[in-house]
């Protein structure tokens, strides 16, 4: 299969599915000899424009895994992509606990915008929620992993006479209907509802306007930054990324599902990829 260009194409409030989607399609790149291009559709500008690609590029795809689904705030703009026959890996970055029916939804919304799967597969990073719970992953070994996933993915379609003859590639997860978004449960079961959380501003902040500037849905007042003009989708960003450290939360609900996420998931989830 000839390939001319291959795109890293991403969602990454916090900057770790960046991280995975970057290297994998460089080295595809490096493989083909082929052009190597990337875009970011993180930020709401960036979603003003729709993703169209060509049937000789190779796209490696990744949004995070919110609640163990494709971020459903992504769902309208990324049913405007034109794969156009392009080859697509789709690409999910999970916190530690799981993807559920993240991978296998994210390949379905590529194979009905038009692109030919591929290969595809699930990695970790650092929970949003968390400065502890998969700690600064992805880590090197993670991304040894990557750069060898990349690889078989090169192998795989070199050998491919005519990827639109192939099926979509089988990954893990339940087909459509997917599995309903992770409800997080308290000591007694009851459901833990924190949809509607947003964080907090302390006394810390110097108004340098940075949680306003990486704010993926653009909720941040530019002229208020303790207030929200939208949704706030706990994506970790303004928290993350504040160099004051004063954006934080209180609500007791969603201290409470971070602090069991944190004491529950100690293992070290590993990458997993489907060729």
């Amino acid at each position: 299969m000839y390939i001319k260009k291959v795109w890293a194409v991403y969602f990454s409030a916090t900057g770790t599915t960046r991280k995975v989607v970057e290297g994998i399609a460089a080295v595809i790149a490096e493989s083909f000899s082929a052009a190597f291009d990337r875009y970011d559709f993180t930020l709401p500008g960036a979603r003003e424009k729709a993703l169209k690609f060509q049937a000789e590029d190779l796209v490696v795809f990744g949004t995070p895994v919110y609640a163990g689904r494709v971020p459903n705030v992504l769902l309208k703009y990324l049913d405007t992509m034109e794969g156009n026959g392009a080859a697509g890996v789709p690409v999910v970055l999970y916190g530690n606990r799981d993807y559920d029916d993240a991978l296998i939804e994210l390949r379905d919304i590529l194979e009905h915008g038009g692109f030919h799967t591929v290969a595809a597969a699930a990695f970790v990073g650092e929970h949003s929620f968390s400065y502890t719970l998969a700690k600064d992953r992805p880590d090197e070994a993670d991304m040894r992993k990557a750069y060898e996933f990349a690889g078989k993915v090169a192998a795989k379609v070199k050998e491919i006479s005519d990827v639109k003859e192939r099926t979509p590639v089988p990954v893990k997860g339940i087909p459509s209907p997917y599995r309903g978004y992770y409800q997080p449960r308290d000591r007694k079961g009851n459901p833990v509802d924190i949809r509607k959380v947003k964080p907090l501003t302390g006394e810390a902040c110097n108004h340098c306007l940075i949680c306003a500037d990486v704010c993926p849905m653009g909720s941040v007042s530019r002229e208020n930054v303790r207030e929200f003009t939208g949704i706030c989708i706990k994506c970790g960003a303004c928290i993350k990324r504040c160099p004051m450290q004063a954006k934080y939360y209180e609500d007791e609900g969603y201290l409470y599902h971070r602090q069991e996420l944190e004491d529950g998931l100690t293992r070290r989830a590993e990458p997993e990829w489907f060729l």
